[in-house]
């Protein structure tokens, strides 16, 4: 679910990540890290500090359209709940807190540097800041670290997270985590020889090993305070900031933590007394209390809803206080081949062809606040993207005739009913299933619109396979962001077939292709960097050849700038603003 500028290194090579020092303040025309006025002004904050200031104090009020998928580190996979997170959890590494391309390197966190790899990058050492302390004077240890990416293999109590520790771990065969496993010795996967050293034995060489080592999975989690599931209703803060309240599903609030230590952070500045985040806010409201002041930030940070659209593009003055963000990501619609007629692929074909694309780009917004029409997965910005089209249209409205000839070849030339998933608080994508509702209509494919809550939407409902299987759920809304910015980073949770959960959370609702994962093994065990990004490319080809994803936009967000924050800028590593920056005016 997040993103990164900086290519993967091959899995067979190893890589030191380079950092560079932090950037200074910066003139105004420094686009990599300088600060500006508060003077608003469009864009003001895209690659620059808007309204820099260290004052501390004051209260962040933020809302959410809908409910949280779990604030626990080791299941949530949500980008905005990564970007939150890091106000009361620690990983490893993290990303660094400064505007521009910078953004989206790699720093040391609960870690003192980045990874030391040996063994030719199938085992990486890193070494935890010594003293650190968890909100009740604990002292943070290597083997919590151990304890929390361990917990979050439990695809079962965790269905949600990304699936990367269970991929390159050398686990022992058949562990499924620490309440099911109990007392397996997992050494062979992960030791911590002292208390502030952990060591990741992977079963293959990795050499991007430190990106996952950035993952909200290894933020520590004391064994003794661990409730499992349930956790999530008090997670034990490792960060500046700890939970005052938690009431699931309506809100929550963040107060500081006496035992953070600002010496030991070289990340946070901590600079608000509390943070308060509303739950299940109407969206339109929502932008309707941001224009106001009432609000300071929509936490899920994908920009504008359609109905305020008109009103801030069309005042200058309300224009200048929005900030307009270009993604590694894709808002798309999954084409299940797991519901038939999908499991032919000229109906799926079928699909791809009858979508009107400008229609599609229309539900989310337009060109400024939707983004650019899309016809293949990975967006222009992800290293390894190849411009291609194999269901051209004219204007991007559609071929009608080459969608009923495909109807006819899978035996379909009627068409035929199915139902189409997306998430109930998001009017964008409501707006998306009426427009393929309509589109698709126009050669017989009737769409049942099938609203579902937002926090359980994969691990319930779209991303639980038995579950959409019988409740025919064939087309799927859905929207990706890169978890790091390189075709791995991209594709890996949304085309690998082994990272669906018939359990549940399952990120790749659709792909069910060995060639595919073939495809993936090989590209990420290429040492030869123009080898492997064409190698994304070819993948994202071949998914497309197969139809089981449906490109809508290459994403693009209009974000509503707070009135009365400071530090305000856009994280290209989260691309939404940076929230462990921010104070108040």
């Amino acid at each position: 679910m997040i993103r990164k500028n900086r290519v993967l290194a091959a899995a067979t090579a190893v890589l030191a990540l380079g950092l560079t020092g932090a950037c200074g303040g910066g003139s105004d025309d420094d686009s990599d890290g300088g600060t500006t006025s508060a003077k608003p002004e469009f864009n003001a904050a895209l690659t620059k500090v808007f309204n820099p200031s260290d004052k501390k104090g004051g209260t962040i009020r933020m809302a959410n359209s809908g409910d949280w998928d779990t604030l626990d580190p080791g299941e949530t996979y949500y980008g905005y709940s990564w970007n939150l997170l890091r106000l009361y959890g620690r990983s490893l590494l993290t990303f660094k807190v400064q505007p521009g391309k910078v953004g989206n390197e790699l720093t040391p966190d609960l870690a003192e540097g980045v990874g030391t790899p040996s063994d030719g990058g199938k085992t990486w050492t890193y070494k935890i800041r010594a003293g650190i302390k968890y909100e009740d004077g604990t002292v943070i240890k290597a083997a919590d670290v151990k304890y929390a990416v361990l917990r979050s293999i439990d695809k079962e109590t965790f269905p949600n997270g990304p699936a990367y520790f269970e991929q390159f771990l050398n686990l022992p065969a058949g562990y499924k985590g620490p309440y099911k496993s109990k007392g397996v010795n997992t050494d062979s996967a992960i030791t911590t020889p002292d208390d502030t050293t952990v060591v990741f034995h992977l079963k293959q060489a990795f050499g991007g090993f430190d990106y996952l080592a950035a993952l909200s999975q290894t933020v520590p989690v004391p064994e003794a305070k661990d409730t499992g599931a349930n956790y999530k209703q008090h997670v034990v803060s490792s960060g500046p900031y700890m939970f005052d309240t938690n009431n699931l599903g309506k809100d929550f609030a963040l107060k500081r933590n006496p035992n953070w230590d600002q010496a030991s952070d070289p990340v946070r500045k901590a600079l608000p007394d509390r943070f308060e985040v509303q739950l299940n806010v109407n969206a339109d409201d929502l932008d309707n209390r941001l224009l106001s002041g009432d609000l300071d930030i929509d936490v899920v940070g994908t920009g504008v809803q359609p109905a305020a659209l008109g009103r801030v593009v069309g005042d200058p003055t309300v224009k200048a206080s929005t900030d307009n963000a270009s993604l590694a990501r894709l808002w798309y619609t999954s084409i299940n081949g797991n519901v038939a007629p999908f499991d032919k692929a000229d109906c799926r074909k079928a699909v791809e062809f009858a979508a009107d694309k400008t229609g599609y780009q229309t539900a989310y917004g337009g060109p400024l606040a939707g983004g650019d029409v899309a016809t293949t997965l990975m967006p222009p910005i992800v290293p390894g993207y190849q411009k291609f089209d194999l269901y051209p249209s004219q204007d991007g409205k559609g071929d009608v005739e080459k969608a009923k000839a495909a109807l006819a070849a899978c035996g379909q030339p009627a068409g035929f009913e199915t139902n189409i998933a997306y998430r109930a608080e998001r009017p964008k994508e409501k707006a998306a299933a009426e427009s393929l509702q309509q589109s698709l209509g126009r050669v017989g494919i009737k769409l049942t619109l099938k609203p579902f809550p937002q926090g359980d939407y994969f691990s319930q409902y779209a991303g639980n396979p038995p579950y959409a299987k019988s409740n025919k759920l064939g087309l799927i809304v859905n929207g990706w962001g890169a978890d790091w910015n390189d075709g791995f980073g991209f594709l890996s949770q949304i085309v690998d077939s082994r990272v669906i959960r018939e359990t549940g959370g399952s990120s790749n609702t659709s792909v069910r292709d060995p060639d595919v994962d073939k495809m993936l093994d090989a590209a990420i065990a290429n040492t030869d960097t123009a080898a492997r990004e064409k190698a994304w490319g070819e993948i994202d080809k071949k998914v497309m050849e197969d139809a089981y994803i449906l490109p809508g936009v290459y994403a693009k967000s209009l974000l509503i700038r707070p009135k009365k924050l400071t530090n305000v800028f856009v994280s290209e590593a989260y691309n939404m603003y940076d929230y462990t920056a921010l104070g108040v005016a």
